[in-house]
């Protein structure tokens, strides 16, 4: 299938939802003198470079150009670096990460699988010398030593490129020093497996060992010639990784770090500064309970700092644990029906916020994202996230506009990230002492499209809502709805963002009511909104039927023709919808569907499900190929499309497999569609357009529509 060349499908794919050319990945010097950040040539460039902004002057400079530095070369990336991308969703090329020393002066980063390292002050950057696949370079806190990872061992050269040498060594090809394993990457926002001592000569380090975790083998069944790729899978119930930590010397001597990793198998955060000793957050296999210890370096001992029980989980957040300057703990807790911002022994914030993330933490105050609370929260702020000041004195709101709001500081600097519904893209502002003093340019294009939506609550539980009509609509026929959700954990879609909208807004141009609903598991609004989906996870769709039911009595909305899609969670969401309330939905797009829990990881599904031989018949509940009712002929049988990228190894396509056969025994007619190469995200061009333009002439056929 194919389409004019600047039709909106084709932009929203070729500038990666119109993400290409905005800076990005921002660090503030301590002198507040230099902004460092990632950004692409253009609005359909994919290659990032790095750049310096002079806060005074305001001058930028290029201080790392992939394309010279590769000599025009083409990225090569092994096995290792795909996989770090895929976990964090990384669909640009070029330099896609970097670290600094501490004083924000020199910066390394990997190319093509090769060491780099750049003089921030001087703007220049040159190659280092070292054994690849290089994978995430990490300058000493002095600036004088790189820290990087090559084939599974934690090595380090000096920052002339002296002195290569490995710290450790992989005692099998099962082993692995300074990464961090699969659930770690997807599930607990841990990204690394190494942390340098604030005095620059030793490290902590995470040993992982991945024997425990079963095997599974993923094909590309378009090339038959080739080897299935073995990973190591660790689906709910089964084993995990085995992590243990080390602290190691520039000499290659190591201490292992102690604490009960029987108890509490999960290694989740670390932490280490000048403020104190370091600091790691454990936590139980369960997730209801967890330790923040601090480690002595010398001899490896931890003493607890801090202990916390849920009976549902414990939720982990950005920028916690860690000390504040003087030495107190700060962290993010569920107290009193609320989320908060606790420092030392007490709450700084109470219900009136919903804490998100602690952004920065200096001697006068923490930086936080946080959303309204509970009790505060009300349709005005629906979809709002803004960033605070906190300290025993108050809480002061930086971010003013509405919309959603992110920060990056370092002393009196503080480079604010701002999407606004009335203005396309994001806006990073340079503030210093609360003032803005620049504005960093961004080379992402204009969508040239306003979305017209409205953010609204629905039914009794008041769901937040985004409700998206046709531009051209004339305010009277009711039109077919488009339920367009996520409506799980960590996705909230109902935002006060422009270009969160713009797919959604795109349908509702076809000719729909676009809905996007979200529903009790969702992030936002509450501890207790969040944990209602214990053991159930099919109150999603109870929510996303009681806002549509209410939508209907102020919207023009035609509830005889309501279709659903949604990817990954969403993709469960919507395939359950057609299977279990086809009285409600007439036909359904399941996208990279979870269709049977029990193939899904340890860490995500047994926070919410526990495990299968516990709790079978949460699974059995949450399931879609043991569906109560699938096999009744009683039902009506709406249409399902099923999308999968067969190269996905985060929901394997044997989920969508399992779902056709189980529809196939029950004589149930749907659709697969198989995407050949494709993983968990769809970064390819043509991939990704021409399929928004299938699933709208799916929906059009499904529910009777005229077609395009």
């Amino acid at each position: 299938m194919t389409t004019e060349p600047h039709s909106f499908p084709r932009r929203h794919a070729r500038t990666q939802r119109f993400t290409l050319g905005a800076p990005r990945s921002f660090t503030v010097a301590p002198d507040g003198s230099r902004v460092v950040f990632l950004r692409s040539g253009s609005g359909t460039d994919r290659a990032n470079s790095l750049w310096v902004l002079d806060v005074e002057e305001g001058g930028e400079r290029v201080a790392a150009d992939p394309g010279a530095l590769l000599g025009g070369a083409s990225e090569d990336l092994s096995p290792e670096e795909r996989a770090r991308r895929e976990r964090s969703r990384e669909g640009g090329v070029g330099i896609v990460g970097y670290a600094t020393d501490s004083a924000v002066e020199l910066a390394s980063f990997a190319l093509s699988g090769r060491l780099f390292a750049a003089e921030l002050r001087a703007g220049t950057a040159r190659e280092l010398p070292a054994p690849g696949p290089v994978i995430d370079p990490r300058p000493s806190p002095d600036g004088r030593h790189v820290a990087y990872v090559a084939r599974g061992a934690l090595r380090v050269v000096g920052a002339e490129g002296e002195g290569d040498r490995a710290l450790a060594e992989p005692e099998s090809e099962n082993v692995s020093y300074g990464l961090a394993e699969f659930i770690a990457a997807e599930e607990m926002g841990r990204s690394r497996g190494f942390w340098w001592a604030p005095e620059s000569d030793r490290l902590l380090m995470a040993r992982v060992d991945d024997t425990p975790v079963q095997r599974w083998w993923i094909a590309d069944p378009a090339h038959p010639e080739r080897e299935p790729q073995r990973v190591p899978y660790p689906a709910a119930g089964t084993g995990n990784a085995e992590v243990r930590l080390f602290v190691v010397g520039l000499d290659g001597l190591r201490t292992e770090v102690a604490w009960d990793r029987a108890r509490f198998p999960y290694l989740a955060h670390v932490h280490w500064s000048a403020a104190g000793a370091p600091l790691l957050l454990v936590q139980a296999r369960d997730q209801r309970s967890q330790l923040i210890l601090a480690v002595d370096p010398d001899s490896g001992a931890t003493r607890m700092v801090h202990a916390d029980e849920d009976r549902t989980w414990l939720d982990l957040f950005p920028g916690v644990p860690c000390w504040s300057p003087s030495g107190q703990l700060v962290r993010i807790a569920d107290e009193g029906g609320a989320r908060v911002l606790a420092v030392g022994d007490r709450p700084l914030t109470g219900a009136q916020l919903h804490v998100r993330a602690v952004l920065d933490v200096s001697e006068h105050d923490v930086l936080i994202s946080a959303s309204a609370g509970a009790e505060a929260a009300g349709e005005a702020e629906t979809g709002q996230v803004h960033v605070y000041r906190v300290n025993e004195l108050g809480v002061e709101r930086v971010s003013q506009e509405p919309g959603v709001h992110a920060a990056v500081r370092a002393g009196e600097v503080t480079v604010l990230v701002s999407a606004t519904l009335n203005r396309p893209g994001s806006r990073a502002q340079v503030l210093r002492d609360g003032k803005p003093t620049r504005t960093v340019p961004s080379y992402a294009e204009d969508p040239g499209m306003s979305p017209r939506v409205t953010l609204t609550e629905g039914g009794a539980r008041r769901v937040p809502c985004a409700v998206l009509m046709p531009r051209d609509y004339d305010g009277d026929t009711p039109l077919p709805v488009l339920m367009d959700p996520y409506g799980g954990p960590h996705g909230q879609r109902v935002v006060a963002s422009h270009n969160a909208h713009l797919t959604s807004q795109w349908f509702a141009d076809q000719g729909f009511a676009v809905v996007v609903a979200d529903g009790r598991g969702t992030p936002g609004r509450s501890p207790a909104w969040e944990k209602a989906i214990h053991h159930d996870f099919t109150l999603s769709l109870d929510d996303q039927v009681e806002a549509l039911e209410d939508l209907a009595k102020r919207h023009p909305l035609d509830l005889s023709r309501v279709a659903i899609r949604g990817w990954s969670y969403g993709g469960w969401l919507a395939g359950l919808a057609v299977l279990r309330r086809p009285d409600v939905f007439h036909a359904g797009i399941a996208g990279a569907p979870v269709t049977d829990w029990a193939l899904y990881d340890t860490h995500y599904t047994e926070r919410y499900l526990g495990t299968p031989a516990e709790h079978p018949d949460s699974y059995a509940k949450s399931s879609l190929v043991t569906a109560e009712g699938l096999s009744s002929p009683a039902e009506p049988h709406r249409p399902l499309m099923i999308v999968h990228g067969l190269a996905d190894d985060n929901v394997v396509v044997a989920h969508a497999l399992r779902l056709s056969s189980a529809l196939l025994a029950a004589g149930r007619p749907h659709e697969v569609l198989p995407l050949s190469g494709v993983t968990h995200i769809t970064p390819q061009e043509q991939v990704a357009e021409n399929l928004l333009l299938l699933q709208v002439d799916f929906l059009k056929r499904s529910l009777g529509m005229p077609a395009a």
